[in-house]
């Protein structure tokens, strides 16, 4: 296990800093600069501006002095938000990004693995092509083409649910998990279908068939870990991409998470904010990897065999 574990982080080393270099090469590169506006500042002051923020310096020594502070923790001051540094901000965005992600990722898991279950428990009838019918169609509906259906149907339309907003209500919260959850659940739905389709033909399915056991007994007490290994290994990629794919929704509904922020950084051309919110996304989704990837290590024998032989 503790070389499992030293692999991955390894592994990730090169990977979050080639984020950081191509995050900052891209921001760079893109037309405008923090200090453009509908009305453009006379160059003394853009000098001082660009003098106060190192911005005048060469790129390397700004990516190694940025690289510096980041590694200490300090991701800088926001160029949009006088008074304010990233840190600041990701401390007031991310708990609402990271509550709309549990959600989606609770009504992922809920839809997802009920409909998984019940296309392999009826596998090559109706309900398993149902099922798959719609898993696929959920997989091809973006989230900017299924909120504002969502909304349509139950704001406008039955006036069930609130058309934006994120306050104290449990309706509020409904729409948007929906939204960004149900695509996920469509990803889980075919994971655990065929998951569950491979355990049942192994062998020791068919001795507890032998034994007289039902369907349901076999597929809920002894199909059921196995199957759901292939899900237990998305969860850490699905729970990474449910909070750093959630700039649409957060923008569509008007939730004041780290998201939303960072769209508005992208017009604002807030360099600090890009790479520090890219960053610490970067790292967010190594984290939920690796504990994916520990899970599934601590319910598949098969891994914990392979790695003893290693």
């Amino acid at each position: 296990m503790t070389g499992f574990l030293l692999r991955r982080l390894l592994q990730a080393i090169p990977v979050l800093l080639a984020v950081a270099v191509l995050t900052f090469l891209l921001v760079r590169l893109a037309p405008g600069g923090p200090f453009d506006g509908e009305r453009a500042a006379p160059p003394e002051v853009l000098r001082s501006l660009n003098a106060r923020y190192h911005l005048d310096d060469p790129w390397h020594t700004q990516f190694a002095d940025y690289l510096g502070h980041a590694l200490r923790g300090d991701l800088g001051p926001s160029f949009k938000y006088p008074g304010r540094s990233v840190n600041e901000i990701i401390a007031a965005g991310f708990p609402i990004t990271f509550e709309l992600g549990c959600y989606a990722l609770l009504v992922a898991l809920a839809i997802g693995v009920t409909a998984g279950v019940l296309a392999a428990a009826r596998a090559n009838t109706w309900v398993d092509r149902l099922s798959t019918i719609i898993a696929t169609t959920g997989m091809c509906l973006p989230t900017y083409v299924l909120g504002p259906l969502l909304v349509l149907g139950f704001a406008i339309r039955l006036e069930w649910l609130p058309v934006s907003g994120w306050g104290y209500l449990p309706g509020d919260k409904i729409l948007p998990a929906l939204t960004l959850g149900l695509v996920y659940a469509a990803y889980i739905a075919r994971l655990a279908r065929a998951g569950l389709l491979d355990v049942l033909q192994l062998d020791f399915i068919r001795t507890a068939r032998a034994k007289g056991l039902g369907e349901s007994a076999v597929l809920l007490k002894h199909a059921l870990r196995g199957g759901l290994t292939p899900v237990v290994s998305f969860l850490g990629p699905a729970l990474a991409g449910l909070l750093s794919g959630s700039f649409v929704v957060e923008t569509l509904f008007q939730i004041p998470g780290l998201g939303r922020y960072y769209v508005l950084a992208a017009f604002n051309r807030d360099y600090t904010l890009i790479l520090g919110t890219t960053i610490f996304f970067a790292v967010l989704i190594v984290l939920f990897n690796l504990l994916a990837d520990l899970l599934a290590f601590w319910l598949d024998p098969r891994l914990r065999r392979a790695e003893a032989r290693d």
